[in-house]
């Protein structure tokens, strides 16, 4: 079957072939990353749909942050603890170069300590202090961002990152793994400074099926033009066979039967010779 599969026209073909399966496997390729894309957008999108709800509801203090948390319009109320407020430096807003202000909320339903990014502060200008009182806070809840890659030494009161589980040497009582990105204070604070930090765009996976499985067809389309030419290949290959069993019975079919009268003709040859 080799050298059925080596003649020119199979070849020619197996080229055809292999431009064929290359462009079908681009297009399902193409066809995953849009399920992926799509599927990120709708995960995305039903997590910003969800209705506003108290963070207590959705997560415990000490207890490890999921993914279907991430992202979740949350509320909370209690006392802002000013005494341990940080400032989380060396980040940007727009084309600012500023600080984040970190403060501990006391909640007012379990006494642990939320973290709450109140805001960004550009560099140089005053840090607002946190109201006083019974506050609410409206924002997003974020995962922490664990430890600085490179360490370096800052003054007291200020961090590289959000790192809750540094800043429980710091915060005393219970803490939530996580913290929230203030959008709304009530009371608001009295320094106009202060500005609220977006959300990040977070990657929540999903994919989304239905270009998934037009992905899938592409390959399945691939395979298939495979299957056509090794079949038309095996049927040339079985179709030579075939003739090449055929042809010597073909010949005997042309040749004559001996008759009797030349049979014996062929004897008296033989006798008169001897």
């Amino acid at each position: 079957m080799i050298r059925t599969a080596l003649r020119p026209k199979w070849l020619a073909l197996l080229g055809l072939v292999a431009v064929v399966v290359v462009l079908f496997g681009w297009l399902g390729l193409w066809q995953l990353n849009v399920a992926q894309r799509k599927g990120q957008i709708e995960a995305v999108q039903k997590v910003q749909q969800a209705p506003e709800v108290a963070v207590d509801d959705i997560l415990a203090p000490q207890t490890s942050l999921d993914g279907t948390q991430v992202g979740r319009a949350v509320r909370a109320t209690g006392t802002y603890d000013p005494a341990h407020q940080v400032l989380v430096v060396d980040r940007r807003l727009g084309d600012r170069l500023g600080v984040w202000v970190l403060t501990p909320l006391v909640t007012d339903t379990t006494g642990a300590r939320l973290a709450v990014v109140r805001g960004f502060v550009g560099q140089g200008d005053p840090i607002p202090a946190p109201p006083p009182g019974t506050v609410t806070v409206r924002g997003v809840l974020e995962p922490q961002e664990g430890p600085p890659e490179e360490p370096r030494l800052l003054p007291e009161g200020q961090v590289q990152s959000v790192d809750v589980a540094s800043l429980v040497n710091e915060w005393s009582g219970d803490v939530y793994n996580g913290f929230v990105l203030a959008s709304a204070e009530d009371p608001p604070a009295r320094d106009a400074q202060l500005t609220h930090v977006p959300p990040p765009q977070v990657d929540l996976g999903g994919i989304n099926w239905r270009n998934a499985a037009y992905a899938l067809q592409w390959w399945i389309f691939a395979g298939f033009v495979v299957y056509i030419w090794w079949r038309m290949v095996r049927d040339d290959h079985e179709l030579t066979l075939a003739t090449a069993l055929d042809a010597p019975e073909s010949s005997e079919a042309l040749e004559p039967p001996e008759t009797p009268e030349a049979s014996e003709s062929s004897d008296a040859e033989h006798r008169t010779g001897a």
